[in-house]
């Protein structure tokens, strides 16, 4: 059975990630593989636009294969996780600068890479069904794959509250943030991709949009700016813990479950994103944080604790934001070992 099932349909080249028995988590070679049909199909003038989707209804796709990682880390083989972080990265700009209609079908769980070779599309599904996060924050890492650019982009201080606390967004909250263009009910999505594959039309998403309703996002922006838009982390806890809010509790018992390390980092980050302005240095910076919390950091610990022992009990290097070094943040920002990652390589 292929994990990633690439074909053209009438006027569409039709990509299905077709893992639904570990929630079509991404693996190194469907990375490849849908590298490789967008290049083919962006040479077919027969292709009006490329449509990706996913099998079973639980997840488009909760992230990447991080137990490979994680047994990769644990054994030394780390080259083989680096190159392919770098590959991912590579195909999650091209994904954002390709020249045909992207249409990604964001129905059920998207998580981590599953936001990579979906939220950075030209036109983005969203269901009452989708369950979007980034909570790389409690495997100890950072939102990864363009997702500081992403969260950057996001209305007030809404990046930093889902990016720190790995709040699970909405269909709703995913178009309130700009992180969706269009939603879809689901019971609408099987006419819909009819429609797209048989047309190669993007004009037919506007035939089946609606307006969704009930963004916790909005409802809970002022609450939102009022913590999250502070100088830094700890200031951040600080606010949450005086605030005798629903809210405020719910986001900071999510927020303690991140690595401090990682949590600093993080904000930094996405500021940073915010400012630039530009994927490019985003997927840079977070190349080099990712490579560093491999082989440094937090990242393999995180991965024992929440997805290969699940005691949910992690034991960071650093266990409070007082102990983080500041030599160790500046390290995470240095040219990643063996090189930074570039578009062209």
């Amino acid at each position: 059975m292929n994990d990633l099932i690439t074909r053209k349909s009438g006027r569409a080249g039709h990509v299905t990630l077709n893992r639904p028995q570990a929630l079509n988590a991404l693996t190194h070679p469907m990375c490849l593989d849908l590298e490789q049909a967008m290049n083919d199909w962006m040479a077919d003038d027969t292709v009006e636009l490329l449509l990706i989707d996913a099998a079973g209804e639980k997840a488009f796709c909760a992230g990447g294969d991080i137990v490979k990682i994680y047994n990769e880390g644990k054994s030394g083989q780390v080259e083989n996780a680096l190159r392919f972080w770098r590959d991912e990265y590579r195909l999650n700009h091209a994904i954002s600068t390709y020249a045909k209609p992207y249409v990604a079908i964001m129905d059920g769980i998207v998580m981590g890479g599953g936001v990579g070779i979906s939220a950075h599309g030209s036109h983005r599904v969203v269901t009452e069904r989708t369950m979007f996060a980034m909570p790389e924050c409690a495997i100890g890492l950072l939102p990864d794959v363009g997702g500081t650019y992403l969260l950057g982009q996001m209305p007030g201080a809404c990046g930093e509250y889902a990016g720190l606390t790995g709040a699970r967004l909405s269909g709703a909250d995913c178009i309130y943030a700009g992180l969706a263009d269009y939603f879809v009910p689901s019971d609408k999505l099987e006419s819909l991709k009819t429609a797209l594959l048989e047309t190669g039309d993007v004009a037919v998403l506007q035939e089946y949009a609606t307006m969704p309703e009930g963004s916790a996002l909005a409802e809970n922006r002022t609450a939102i700016d009022a913590a999250f838009a502070l100088d830094d982390v700890a200031d951040i806890m600080q606010a949450l813990k005086t605030d005798p809010s629903d809210f405020a509790k719910s986001a900071l018992k999510n927020s303690l479950r991140g690595a401090p390390l990682c949590m600093k980092i993080t904000l930094i980050a996405i500021r940073e994103a915010r400012q630039n302005r530009s994927l490019e240095m985003a997927l840079r910076n977070e190349y080099r944080i990712v490579s560093t919390c491999l082989q440094e950091g937090e990242l393999i610990e995180g991965i024992r604790a929440m997805v290969i022992d699940k005691d949910r009990a992690p034991k960071w290097k650093y266990p409070t934001l007082e102990s983080v070094p500041q030599k160790m943040i500046d390290r995470l920002y240095q040219p990643a070992a063996g090189g930074d990652f570039a578009i062209d390589k």
